[in-house]
């Protein structure tokens, strides 16, 4: 059986709507079209331009799942897709720019539970618009995360930088700056990657940059590696292919220290809850963005007065 939606002058014929998507939680492919088309308006802003990697389970979660980058052949016109280079291939191909409610519900009926977004947008796919620290538990204890995370902040108040923070859904943070395009990917990592070094030198101990996880010895791992062309990261508010449909979810910074939030906190079933209470803290995130060559600037300034 199908249906059709009329979303913003397009026409989306949605099928097997009874099929489970999220068997414990009886949560259908019908309920996941209808999230997307009722959170488009708070998750357009943070879609908008960005080429995504579709994360797809035709079969809901406990099916087999798969990351698709290219757009089919057989996406309608209407959806907006840029071309983009493969890196090592030298060739190009087309990927799905979410710009509206209807392509984020045809994605929701292709049985796309969670579209990954790149940090750069068409136009200047080559300069990211944000920074991601990812913060991941090296075991289950949340509250790891959450100490680096407010450690990483105050230090980047220090430095006079501007962070937010979203629980991603599955296990851990992400910590953003908001960015003014204009730097290249290599510039912005290795940027992230001496903010993260300097951290990890105040606690070695708990916190470290190395990137081999036999060299980790149990400590919080500061992950910067995001930060690279085609690479991607969850946006706001999309759901994670995880039991009980966590969803990735910005939140103030005062809010991390209530010991009873983790990365799965909020899901399908609550965040309107949430929203309805409090609007997006990300709202105004690009209103605070820097260009890479201050924050380096700010970075030095920082370092010379710890002597």
């Amino acid at each position: 059986m199908s249906d059709e939606l009329e979303i913003d002058d397009h026409t989306v014929e949605i099928s097997h709507r009874e099929k489970l998507f999220f068997p414990d939680e009886g949560l259908t492919k019908g309920d996941l079209v209808d999230y997307y088309r009722r959170i488009a308006e708070v998750m357009l802003p943070h879609l908008k331009g960005r080429p995504i990697s579709m994360q797809r389970f035709p079969d809901g979660i406990t099916g087999e799942g798969f990351y698709q980058k290219e757009a089919p052949d057989y996406f309608p016109d209407w959806i907006q897709q840029v071309d983009v280079l493969v890196e090592g291939e030298g060739e190009k191909q087309p990927q799905v720019i979410v710009d509206g409610a209807a392509t984020l519900v045809y994605l929701a009926n292709q049985a796309c539970i969670t579209p990954h977004t790149w940090l750069s947008r068409a136009g200047r796919l080559d300069q990211p618009d944000k920074l991601i620290f990812d913060l991941d538990p090296p075991g289950d204890d949340f509250n790891v995360v959450r100490e680096a995370a407010y450690a990483l902040h105050n230090m980047l108040e220090e430095i006079r930088l501007v962070s937010y923070v979203m629980t991603t859904g599955s296990r851990g943070l992400h910590v953003v700056l908001p960015l003014k395009s204009g730097a290249g990917f290599d510039n912005v990592r290795d940027f992230a990657h001496e903010i993260a070094a300097a951290l990890a030198a105040r606690e070695p101990e708990k916190w470290t940059v190395e990137v081999r996880k036999a060299k980790r010895d149990g400590r919080l791992f500061l992950d910067t590696m995001r930060n690279a062309y085609a690479q991607t990261s969850v946006p706001p508010y999309a759901v994670r292919a995880l039991p009980a449909a966590p969803v990735a979810t910005p939140i103030e910074w005062d809010e991390l220290s209530d010991h009873k939030l983790n990365s799965q906190t909020y899901s399908m079933m609550n965040i309107f809850r949430r929203l309805g209470q409090k609007s997006d803290p990300w709202i105004d995130i690009y209103d605070k963005a820097v260009s890479l060559d201050h924050a380096w600037e700010r970075f030095a300034t920082w370092s010379e007065n710890r002597g």
